[in-house]
């Protein structure tokens, strides 16, 4: 029986287990998340165990020495698959927006990334989320040749001509979920939408696609890329057929684990011992907290890059909402620094811009302005004497022709301590702390726009209390 059959007749044997018990369904899915985070990540490079990306999934708890940028690779996966589990449960077409919003899940935010000319220089890329390619990602083979994925201006057409072809070919009576599942990974491969995630959004997909119809997720192994990456590659050279047979080989896996927690049995693999005692290892350490992480150029330089283009990005969209308010304003970016011992903090300013130039700003441009000052400055200030770095939206002269008073400062601003980093709002001459985490601590997407959020609501309350003295 080959792997299509094989999976066909598991699939037959599961729909006579259904409805499977809710509790026994809920420990079966939650083990594919996990293994569905931890693989596909890694098959891209992500340096986090699976005991890792099970402790930062399950209990928050981050891995000391690895970079957050990792971290956040994870989260975003898994806020992808969940809403993935969420939606398949409905009528949800497939369409480009919804592969656009997937995109964005993934990639939480744009950014720049390294990379080389056609010609071999470096460069940097700009990765725009939920956008197709602006530039040509064709890539070397191990034989030195190019292989060509489609043009930034052929991809458009390319995409929606694989919504269509999915269209027609699921609305088949004779259509084998597998085999189509399977082609419209590959086929998204071959035009390689977006300048980064494509992996990754490729094997979602084609999961969605299959649990559409009923089946499990089908999950590639990290430990088995070599064959995955040799099926891909024969269809490059137009043989489809081996890599039908790999996602079905893959497919079965997932079908024998769900048919197994169906009937109540367990559903651990071979390798999950091992697995769990790395958990409960990241878990001990956690508790015991023996390595704390201090202050040091290279943390502080991992903050900057991950955490700065989400803080000021929420806080310019929303600090703009207040314009209409006021006569001018400016985002002012600045950094503090305590010049020797016993002296207060000094605050420089890195630059200001006017809203005149904001508005006709690229927002990704400015991210990428932002931290490359920020890094600029790491690495001409001691990091010992580095004390702050804020944000500010300085807004002037609600009404004409009244008091100073009706200036607004508002502020998000990250101070660096030796063990500790600390986030505060500001009213204006007032502070308040928001945060405090060690080092080894996360900081979520929710928390930063929490912040921004608080933010948002002292600046309203100050309008409502001017306006009861006018």
């Amino acid at each position: 029986m080959n792997p299509l059959e094989r999976a066909e007749k598991l699939k037959n044997d599961l729909d006579n287990l259904r409805p499977l018990d809710r509790e026994a369904e809920a420990r079966i899915m939650q083990k594919f998340r996990l293994d569905w985070n931890y693989h596909s990540n890694n098959l891209e490079g992500n340096s986090l165990t699976y005991g890792e990306t099970k402790a930062l999934i399950l209990f928050g708890i981050t891995a000391q020495g690895k970079p957050l940028k990792d971290h956040f690779e994870i989260t975003g996966h898994n806020e992808a698959i969940n809403w993935i589990l969420e939606i398949v449960k409905g009528e949800t077409m497939l369409t480009e927006a919804f592969i656009r919003q997937l995109h964005t899940l993934l990639l939480k935010e744009s950014s720049y990334k390294e990379a080389k000319t056609p010609d071999g220089k470096p460069t940097r890329r700009k990765i725009e989320v939920g956008k197709y390619k602006t530039q040509p990602n064709h890539v070397i083979t191990v034989t030195g040749e190019t292989f060509y994925f489609a043009t930034p201006e052929e991809t458009p057409a390319k995409m929606h001509d694989l919504i269509e072809w999915f269209r027609k070919e699921k609305d088949r009576a004779d259509v084998n979920p597998i085999i189509l599942a399977a082609l419209f990974h590959y086929r998204f491969i071959r035009i390689h939408p977006f300048d980064d995630g494509n992996g990754r959004v490729a094997r979602i997909l084609m999961n969605f696609i299959l649990m559409q119809f009923g089946y499990p997720p089908a999950i590639i192994k990290t430990e088995d890329k070599e064959n995955y990456y040799a099926v891909l590659r024969l269809a490059d050279a137009d043989e489809l057929e081996p890599f039908i047979e790999y996602i079905a080989q893959n497919l079965v896996r997932s079908l024998e684990i769900m048919i197994r927690g169906a009937k109540g049995e367990s559903i651990e693999e071979p390798e999950d011992l091992d697995k769990e005692l790395a958990l409960i290892e990241l878990q001990f350490k956690d508790k015991v907290k023996t390595i704390k992480e201090f202050k040091s150029p290279e943390i502080v330089s991992e903050f900057i890059k991950l955490y700065f283009p989400k803080m000021v990005s929420n806080f310019i969209k929303s600090s703009q909402k207040f314009d209409r308010f006021y006569k001018k304003s400016s985002f002012i970016f600045e950094y503090g620094i305590i010049p020797s011992i016993n002296e207060l903090v000094v605050h420089k300013v890195v630059f200001e811009i006017p809203r005149s130039e904001l508005q006709n700003k690229d927002v990704t441009e400015l991210l990428s302005l932002t931290v490359s000052e920020a890094l600029k400055i790491l690495e001409s200030v001691e990091i010992e004497k580095l004390a702050s770095f804020d944000f500010k939206f300085l807004f002037d002269w609600i009404i004409p022709d009244v008091s100073e008073r009706d200036a607004y400062l508002s502020l998000i601003g990250i101070w660096f301590h030796e063990n500790v980093y600390e986030i505060y709002n500001s009213e204006y001459k007032k502070f308040s702390l928001a945060i405090e985490k060690d080092y080894s601590k996360i900081l979520y997407d929710d928390e930063i726009q929490k912040i921004v959020r608080s933010e948002a609501n002292r600046h309203k309350e100050h309008l409502a209390d001017l306006l009861k003295t006018l």
